[in-house]
C-alpha cells in the first residue's frame, strides 16, 4: 500500500484549492432550483472553476467527460449532467473536484429543491451528521474502522441505509488513491490514521437499502429500491491537532 504523507507547505496548498471549490458550494445554494438543468449546474461549475484560476479535476479521469457528478434523488453517484430539468422536492448530490495548480480537493453536497418532504429533509440532516460525527474520528493514532462505525451506528440507528458499494479514499496528489476505506465497520479495526495524510470522507446515506444497481453507462449508481440517496463530503488532512476540513463553507444563514 502506497500512502503520500503531505508535507504543511502541500497541505497549505490543498487548503486553498478546498476553499475555491467550498466557494463554489456556496453559490451553488441559490444557483439550483427548479426549472434549471443539470447541464446548467456542470457548465456554472465548471466556468467558477476556470475563474479561480483552476481545472475541473475529474475531467478526463478515467475518461469521464464532465466538471461535475450529478446524482439526483435515487441516484446514488457519479450522475451525469443532462438537459433533465429539476423540479419541486428533488433531492440533487453535486460532486467535483478542484485542481488547483497541482493540489485537489474533492467534495460533494446535497441540495435540496424547493420544499423537500420531511423524510428526506431528515435524510440530510442524518447524513451530514453522519459526516461530522466520522470526521471526528479522523485523529492520528485512530483506524479507519473507527470512522466506518461512527458514520454506520449513527445512520442505522435511525432507520437509515449506508451504501457499501463506493468508499472513502486518499485524495492528493491524484483524486484516488491509497487509503480506501468503507463507510461502515468495527472500531479499532483497519488502517491505522497517521499524521499528513490527505483523504475524503463521503458517506451515502440512504431512505431504504443500501443495495444498489449500475446504469447501463458503467457510471451512474441508484438504490435497487428507488429510495432517495444524500451525500456529503469533505476532504480532511490528518494532524497532530486533530482533523482539518480543507473544503469547509462558511455557514448557511438562517
Amino acid at each position: 500500500m502506497m500512502i503520500t504523507l503531505k508535507s504543511p507547505r502541500e497541505i497549505e496548498q490543498m487548503k486553498i484549492s478546498g476553499r475555491i471549490l467550498a466557494h463554489i458550494h456556496e453559490k451553488l445554494r441559490t444557483f439550483i432550483q427548479a426549472g434549471i438543468t443539470t447541464n446548467q449546474i456542470n457548465a456554472f461549475v465548471q466556468q467558477e472553476i476556470e475563474a479561480a484560476d483552476a481545472t475541473a479535476a475529474q475531467i478526463g479521469f478515467e475518461g469521464y467527460e464532465y466538471a461535475t457528478c450529478i446524482s439526483v434523488n435515487e441516484e446514488i453517484c457519479h450522475g451525469f449532467p443532462s438537459n433533465n430539468r429539476l423540479k419541486n422536492g428533488d433531492v440533487v448530490k453535486v460532486d467535483f473536484c478542484v485542481d488547483y495548480h497541482g493540489a485537489i480537493s474533492d467534495s460533494c453536497w446535497t441540495y435540496a429543491v424547493g420544499e423537500i418532504s420531511p423524510q428526506h429533509q431528515e435524510l440530510m440532516a442524518v447524513t451530514k451528521e453522519a459526516l461530522r460525527l466520522g470526521i471526528e474520528q479522523a485523529q492520528v493514532g485512530n483506524r479507519v474502522g473507527d470512522i466506518g462505525h461512527a458514520i454506520q451506528s449513527y445512520a442505522e440507528a435511525r432507520g437509515f441505509g449506508v451504501v457499501r458499494d463506493f468508499i472513502a479514499h486518499g485524495i492528493g496528489p491524484t483524486i484516488h488513491e491509497e487509503p480506501f476505506f468503507p463507510h461502515f465497520g468495527l472500531p479499532g479495526k483497519g488502517l491505522r490514521l497517521r499524521e499528513g495524510m490527505t483523504i475524503t470522507i463521503e458517506p451515502m446515506i440512504t431512505t431504504g437499502t443500501w443495495r444498489m444497481k449500475m446504469d447501463d453507462n458503467g457510471w451512474t449508481a441508484r438504490t435497487i429500491d428507488g429510495s432517495y440517496c444524500a451525500q456529503y463530503e469533505h476532504s480532511i488532512a490528518i494532524t497532530k491537532d486533530g482533523p482539518v476540513i480543507m473544503t469547509l463553507q462558511k455557514p448557511e444563514a438562517e
